[in-house]
């Protein structure tokens, strides 16, 4: 029988982080901390506001490239945020949130075979979006020793004569690493000798902890040569409403506005209503959830220290990254087991890149008691299956 499916499927393996979702399933008592998603409900003055316009009927299609008001207030965001500049009418998209936004990027600007260099471990999505753009994904390692970041002389040493872009995301999803402007500026240089577009996934960027946000493109010179990706689900606990946004040089928001309207049109309707007042009203609801995370940060991470797996200091996002190796698992044997024994739910760092093995990730967007919970049944199992 002809193969009905392209052939770039088979080149992007299923998604390691829904192996143990469907685990899950119909299992009872299961503690979660491999969902990467806000535990709190959105704030109801945003909720409010999107009912508010279902009342009113507002239902309909709204421009390919998002509400005009909503591209207001964003450009007003970002310039009193980061003193960063963008026409809302031709320099910024709204999208089906950052995810989309990802998938634009990379099918607006690789022709087949570009490359683009990625840190690893890092979010799932990324080699995978840019192979289903016929893409080749250039994954660089970054080690616990130097805090899961990217470096300048990482990113020079991956340049080939078929770079495309850079791909990163500060805060990191699954490690919590953050980068300071003086380690992205590395970055900037090289991107900059070399003539290469930087995609900067910033869905985490107001979730950091002791230091202040930083965007790429706020870095001298690389406004016009960064694909500036940031949303509301995390910040803002709105997963569900698939909001996200692209700023970037008019040419490159018309080619993905271009894919938008073809395959999307546009983002919800009601969604783009929330966004609108979270952006207008949101903040202070946004940090009291980030004071909270802080919170169960500290928790976790030194708990996880207490039992026995050494754990990195995350600075931003809400994942925290311990090593498994005291237990001579791999990560993949270490995340079932631990799920099948003590039913904690945690996702197999290899399932983020090669240079996630030995590690697992664990969100800590549940609450206090469930942390607390899973560390003690967690104590348990590395007590009865430590080996060094």
């Amino acid at each position: 029988m002809r193969k009905c499916t392209t052939g770039r499927l088979d080149k992007v393996p299923p998604s390691g982080i829904r192996k143990f979702f469907d685990l899950i399933a119909g299992m009872e008592g299961v503690i979660s901390m491999g969902v990467g998603e806000p535990d709190f409900s959105t704030p109801w003055n945003i909720t409010e506001a999107a009912i508010r316009s279902l009342e009113q009927g507002f239902t309909m299609y709204t421009s390919n490239a998002g509400m005009p008001e909503l591209r207001k207030e964003l450009s007003a965001y970002l310039k009193r945020t980061y003193g960063l500049e963008y026409d809302p009418n031709t320099e910024l998209l709204i999208t089906n949130g950052v995810s989309e936004g990802l998938d634009l990027a990379v099918r607006a600007i690789l022709d087949p075979g570009d490359e683009v260099i990625m840190p690893d471990p890092g979010y799932v999505a990324y080699p995978a979006t840019v192979l289903l753009a016929d893409g080749v994904p250039v994954q660089v390692p970054t080690y616990c020793e130097n805090g899961f970041r990217l470096s300048g002389n990482d990113v020079r040493d991956a340049v080939t004569g078929r770079t495309k872009a850079i791909l990163i995301g500060y805060p990191a999803n699954p490690t919590g690493a953050v980068m300071e402007m003086d380690r992205l500026a590395e970055i900037a240089e090289v991107a900059q000798k070399r003539r290469l577009l930087v995609i900067s996934d910033e869905i985490y960027s107001l979730l950091v902890y002791d230091m202040k946000p930083a965007c790429f493109a706020a870095l001298p010179g690389m406004k016009d040569h960064t694909i500036l990706l940031g949303g509301f689900s995390k910040a803002f606990a709105m997963t569900g409403w698939r909001i996200g946004y692209a700023a970037a040089r008019r040419e490159i928001i018309a080619g993905m506005t271009k894919i938008h309207q073809y395959t999307a049109l546009s983002s919800p309707t009601m969604g783009q209503v929330a966004a609108l007042e979270a952006l207008r009203s949101g903040e202070a609801e946004a940090q009291k959830m980030i004071e909270e995370y802080d919170r169960r940060r500290r928790v976790i991470v030194k708990g996880l220290n207490d039992i026995g797996l050494s754990c990195f200091e995350p600075k931003g996002a809400f994942y925290a990254f311990p090593s498994i190796k005291v237990t001579g698992m791999t990560s993949e044997e270490f995340a079932e087991s631990l799920l099948l024994e003590e039913k904690v739910a945690v996702v197999h760092g290899n399932a983020f890149g090669p240079s996630g093995e030995g590690y697992v990730r664990c969100c800590y967007a549940t609450s206090m008691q469930n942390i607390e919970e899973a560390l003690e049944r967690m104590a348990r199992f590395v007590q009865r299956h430590r080996q060094v």
